[in-house]
Formats: structure tokens, sequence, C-alpha cells
């Protein structure tokens, strides 16, 4: 029986990279669905769910991230690997805070994601050599778990999708009208972010979600 795979990206070529090598080099791998962004690879979870999600860390709408937390609440028994331009502990922490079980850095992910793939499926943890060095490095420092920023942690579902569309530039009509909730409720959001974050200016709240990596330029 196939693994079944799902990619999401927001870049066309690199969904077609990955696709090409996960067809042309192996058999018993199948990519199934493809994705441009954050929500429609949920909204392709819950249609038609893959056995592995693919998904960059750093996509519109949901970023993979957010992504692979709602997929480990939806759908336990799927598996996600996280694709990312990045090979720095803060991201590598966060992938597997949010329930990624596979790391790969996009400079390399051509060569290992069969294997990344492969070993996921079987119920395996599969990491880049490249970010590899952080495991041992909290082994050896004592620190074996990672710890979510708690000033992060205290915000809800819908809040850190508002906070990821107001870093992407979106107004809070634009935001009301892609999270199809009122207005009125968008603005509630912003103020619960900036009081939870302790963050009064929309400059301050955009750099903040830039580092954190929950949007992007």
């Amino acid at each position: 029986m196939n693994i079944t795979v799902a990619i999401a990206d927001d870049h066309a070529v690199v969904r077609e990279g990955i696709k090409a090598v996960l067809q042309k080099t192996t058999a018993g791998i199948e990519v199934v669905a493809e994705a441009a962004n954050g929500q429609q690879a949920l909204d392709i979870a819950r249609n038609s769910p893959a056995d592995i999600y693919l998904l960059d860390i750093s996509m519109p709408l949901l970023n993979g991230l957010e992504v692979a937390e709602r997929l480990s609440r939806m759908s336990p028994q799927c598996r996600v690997i996280i694709l990312s331009m990045h090979d720095d502990k803060s991201s590598v922490e966060k992938a597997f805070q949010s329930g990624a079980r596979g790391y790969l850095v996009k400079e390399n992910a051509a060569e290992e994601i069969v294997q990344a793939v492969r070993e996921v499926y079987a119920g395996k943890f599969f990491l880049s050599p490249e970010v590899s060095r952080y495991i041992v490095q909290d082994f050896l420092g004592g620190r074996g778990q990672y710890v979510r920023k708690a000033r992060f942690r205290d915000l809800t579902g819908k809040e850190k999708e508002v906070l990821q569309l107001v870093a992407e530039g979106f107004s809070s009509k634009e935001i009301a009208g892609n999270l199809n909730i009122a207005l009125a409720t968008v603005q509630v959001h912003r103020r619960n972010i900036m009081r939870k974050l302790d963050i009064h200016k929309q400059a301050d709240l955009v750099r903040f979600a830039l580092k954190e990596g929950i949007a992007r330029l």
C-alpha cells in the first residue's frame, strides 16, 4: 500500500520539485494533493486526508506551524514534516512544539525527502543533519525538552490566525472576510492579542510575528 503525501508550499516550483523526487526515485509513495497555502492544506485534511503532510513553515493565510497544530488535533494519525529555509534552533523548536515529526531544510530536501517520509510514516522522527545538533546540545545541557514562549502560548488559535494576517498587512475588514467573522470580532481579537503579548503598537506586533516565524515579509 502506498504512503500518501500532501505537499503544501506557496511556491509551485518547490511543490513540483518535491513531487518529482518522490515519484521518480522511489516506489510506494504517492503525492495525492497539493496546496498553495495553509487553509488549503486544512481543507485537504478534512476532505481527503493523507498519511504525511509536507508543510512549508511560511505560507499565506495559515503558516505551517499553525497547520501542524490543527492537524494534530483534527487527525492525530497523520504526520507532519516541516519544510524550511532556516536551520536555526528557534525554528526547529517551534516545529516540534507544533506537533511535527520531521524537519527538513529546503536546501537539501531533495536528498533527504524520501528517507524522511519513510521514517516519519514508520512512527520515527526525522531531522536534517544541519539541525540535529540542537537536539544533542539540549541533551548535553540537561534541558531535554522544548519550551514555548509563555506569551505566545496564551493566544487562542483564532488569535494566532488574526496575528498572522495582521503581520501580513491585511486590514481588519479583510481579516474579517478571510476568516468569515464579524469586523467587531476581529477588533476584539486584536485587542486581546496586544494585551496578552503586552504590545501596544502595530509595528511592534508585526515585528513580534516576524521574529517568532508566525508570518513573513
